[in-house]
């Protein structure tokens, strides 16, 4: 399947981290790519200029002759924007589903027609490659329109195929755990000021810490507790660190964290799907 024209409807974060990432790559070039919003022109500007693509609000144009039609809007907007565009989509367009909790079954009612549909969970580090990335087939998705999304998004970073039902845990755990990453980065900025490190002398040597411990756990077959107590000196220094995080209680907030990033995407995914059965 070659592909000729791409659609995004919406120009929020995700869709540009992936446009950004897609361009970059030399997928497609931005000429080939319309993107699409409720109402914000300034938006639309932006893109353009930053990635030479095409802006548009009209829907008729937006979805003619694309190849590929990305749903990027919020969840809480997915049933007025689909049901909006419903008469421009043809049969043969692939549908891929950016939009948290949202089940392609919800897509295919919404859109009274039996597209193919992948749903798909990149994050924002698109935009530099780097993008963990989950996706999961509708029922009317051959292994061509698998291969083709696979393809997309293995430009810009890694990607697993997954079970529908696992796209909750998977948008809790991947597509939100960037932002976790830069909430510990914010504190660890704030402790180093505390302690009396300038920004200048902490900023590098924060973000290579988390380089290499990325890097460690991508190369070593060693579980992430094994590296931890490598580095954890009886009475030492890490040791007394350690101690603070568990009396706080810092891994079962996180993992409570996760679990109600989860369950928030079971949410979101039921209220639209409540509201198709009404």
């Amino acid at each position: 399947m070659s592909i000729h024209k791409i659609a995004f409807m919406g120009a929020g974060s995700i869709a540009e981290a992936v446009i950004a990432g897609l361009i970059q790559t030399r997928f497609v070039k931005g000429s080939q790519i319309t993107v699409s919003n409720r109402s914000n022109q300034e938006r639309l500007i932006y893109f353009r200029n930053t990635y030479g693509v095409h802006g548009t609000h009209d829907k008729k144009e937006l979805l003619k002759d694309a190849d590929i039609i990305f749903f990027a809007m919020k969840p809480k907007d997915a049933a007025e924007a689909v049901s909006s565009v419903k008469d421009y989509v043809q049969d043969r367009q692939l549908i891929i589903s950016l939009m948290a909790g949202v089940s392609t079954a919800s897509i295919t009612n919404l859109l009274e027609k039996n597209n193919p549909i992948i749903r798909a969970m990149p994050n924002t580090s698109a935009a530099i490659l780097k993008s963990a990335t989950a996706i999961s087939p509708s029922v009317h998705a051959t292994e061509m329109h698998i291969a083709m999304a696979r393809a997309l998004f293995e430009k810009i970073g890694v990607v697993s195929v997954v079970n529908e039902e696992q796209m909750h845990a998977v948008t809790a755990l991947s597509g939100s755990g960037p932002a976790y990453i830069y909430y510990v980065v914010e504190a660890m900025e704030k402790a180093a000021r505390e302690i009396g490190l300038t920004e200048d002398i902490s900023k590098p040597l924060i973000l290579q810490t988390i380089i290499g411990a990325a890097e460690m756990l991508k190369t070593t077959p060693k579980h992430p507790s094994i590296l931890r107590k490598e580095i954890t000196s009886p009475g030492g220094t890490t040791q007394a660190g350690i101690e603070v995080l568990e009396s706080c209680g810092f891994q079962a907030a996180l993992i409570q964290c996760i679990t109600r990033a989860t369950t928030r995407s079971h949410e979101l995914g039921e209220t639209l799907a409540n509201l198709l059965e009404k």
